[in-house]
């Protein structure tokens, strides 16, 4: 009698994580980058909560016309370990790059050597010195990227990384 009982709470519970999975937001791909958007002002407030919670900027130079934004967007956001440990070590920001608006000022400000095609990452530390400079194509496999190149990478240069205790505990 009592396996009867559970056969409604089993129903239940798949109807509620079938609905929670039919109600997870889609990544909207098209709309990744702002070209409107005050950069040097978003910049500062990234440096700034970058600050107060022991992480560092990481931003992917691009825009909204590249396929290769697009793709490691959608990669990082849909593994829950990239993006993890993304938003453990760092606050991300989108900086726009397109005939619209290409930041140039900004990106001159940030010392950005327009020497890579796009995404380029570029990893501040929170007082908006540039750390590092990371050619997206390094990370690259076939037609996406390699999740292990790309969490090394973030793990590298995450803000752990730059302290001394860090390697004396790996």
């Amino acid at each position: 009698m009592s396996k009867y009982l559970w056969l409604p709470v089993v129903c239940i519970l798949l109807s509620i994580g079938r609905s929670y999975a039919q109600e997870k937001p889609s990544l909207d791909l098209e709309h990744i980058y702002n070209p409107a958007a005050d950069a040097a002002s978003d910049l500062k407030r990234a440096q700034q909560l970058a600050a107060a919670t022991n992480r560092h900027v990481l931003i992917e130079v691009g825009g909204n016309w590249c396929i290769w934004c697009k793709r490691f967007y959608k990669m990082l956001h849909e593994d829950s370990t990239l993006l993890a440990l993304a938003d453990k070590n760092y606050v991300i920001y989108y900086l726009n790059y397109s005939k619209e608006n290409k930041n140039l000022p900004v990106l001159k400000q940030l010392g950005y050597p327009q020497r890579f095609g796009f995404p380029v990452l570029l990893v501040l530390d929170a007082k908006g010195n540039r750390l590092h400079t990371q050619n997206t194509g390094l990370l690259e496999s076939a037609d996406t990227y390699d999740k292990k190149k790309v969490a090394d990478m973030l793990k590298q240069w995450g803000p752990d990384a730059l302290n001394p205790a860090y390697y004396n505990n790996q």
